[in-house]
């Protein structure tokens, strides 16, 4: 049985509805102080009033959880598991008290994310912040809280996405002939820039989504792939990254592609988004313009995944060896202790609407 300097792990999520009523607050929440217009919070409700108002993330992440304990379990690493959200419940602010009370000191924290960013990795920092903050108000103390690093380019997430893709090849007629795309959560341009330290010249976000996505093609055989983008929410005024995944249907359609391979590498797992977004609307465009469309499982469905939680958790209890196939500038442990280093992954500015 191993020791550790460590007595918890936290897996800190987006979080997701779990009922119809639950849709609306659960928006303004992601969305507040970010100038999204009212009818695209009433275009997203309609997307998950769709599914009955119930997001897949809480049910994915508790299953995580679950499959987590029992792997620190078979590990030797006696660690209990907690699990908290930036956006619904349950709210972090609430696990990290419930932690508190339970007497942790000194916990590690999964944030369900691989990159770098604003969105993608200081904000949960900043949202670790503002739930050790609720503890001690409430309990008079709070444990300390460290957020493990970026994990896109690790050897078994590699491996995870990598064999999604080769399921997902399976499904087409095409087969490996099928041109393979992969999407991320598209951002501000402007968020992109200033993604990473100043002296990196910032876009750590795209560039370590770029080199994910060749990692999983090479590892699947692709000679060439794409990367798009899908999920934009925000005013139109403001450019963000693109093409987005439709957009690119049609892009590829004119080159007298047959089929497409469609893998989230840059998501965790098949949440809401995912669903929606390619599931739905990529497949059924897919299909109206008369391409093969296959999507291909995301990482946090393979045990492998599960492994790749234990193997961070190792470098820090155990001091193991850090698993890395990239080069892209990444963050370790914490960025600079507990905190971002100045600097890192500005938040964007948020540009109030044009008033009438």
């Amino acid at each position: 049985m191993s020791t550790t300097p460590y007595d918890a792990v936290l897996v800190l999520s987006f979080g997701g509805p779990e009922a119809r009523d639950e849709v609306r607050p659960f928006l303004e929440n992601v969305t507040r102080g970010r100038g999204v217009p009212p009818e695209r919070l009433d275009e997203v409700e309609e997307h998950y009033q769709h599914f009955g108002g119930v997001s897949p993330i809480n049910a994915l992440n508790r299953e995580l959880v679950a499959a987590l304990r029992r792997e620190l379990t078979d590990a030797g690493l006696e660690l209990p598991v907690y699990f908290g959200n930036r956006n619904w419940h349950p709210f972090a602010e609430d696990t990290v008290t419930e932690m508190a009370n339970d007497g942790v000191r000194n916990a590690l924290v999964l944030a369900t994310s691989a990159y770098g960013g604003y969105s993608a990795c200081r904000q949960y920092h900043e949202d670790i912040a503002r739930a050790r903050e609720a503890a001690t108000e409430r309990t008079g103390g709070a444990p300390d809280l460290t957020k493990l690093r970026h994990f896109y380019d690790h050897p078994l997430f590699v491996e995870s996405v990598a064999d999604g893709v080769r399921a997902a090849r399976e499904k087409l007629d095409a087969g490996h002939d099928a041109r393979l795309v992969f999407t991320a959560h598209s951002i501000p341009i402007s968020a992109d820039e200033t993604a990473g330290l100043p002296d990196e010249g910032g876009h750590r976000y795209s560039r370590q989504m770029a080199e994910a996505a060749q990692l999983v093609a090479d590892a699947v055989g692709a000679t060439d792939h794409d990367l798009v983008w899908q999920s934009r929410s925000g005013p139109p005024q403001i450019p963000w990254l693109e093409p987005d995944i439709v957009d690119h249907l049609d892009t590829l359609h004119g080159k007298g592609v047959r089929a497409v391979v469609v893998s989230p590498v840059g998501f965790v797992s098949d949440h809401l988004e995912v669903v929606w977004d390619l599931d739905n609307e990529a497949a059924e465009h897919a299909e109206e313009i008369g391409i093969g469309f296959a999507r291909a499982g995301s990482a946090g469905s393979d045990p492998r995944f599960v492994r790749m939680i234990v193997e961070l958790i190792r470098e820090q209890v155990e001091g193991a060896e850090a698993r890395t196939l990239g080069s892209a500038p990444r963050a370790g442990v914490g960025c600079n202790g507990s905190l971002c280093a100045p600097g890192c992954c500005e938040p964007p500015v948020r540009r109030r609407p044009a008033s009438s």
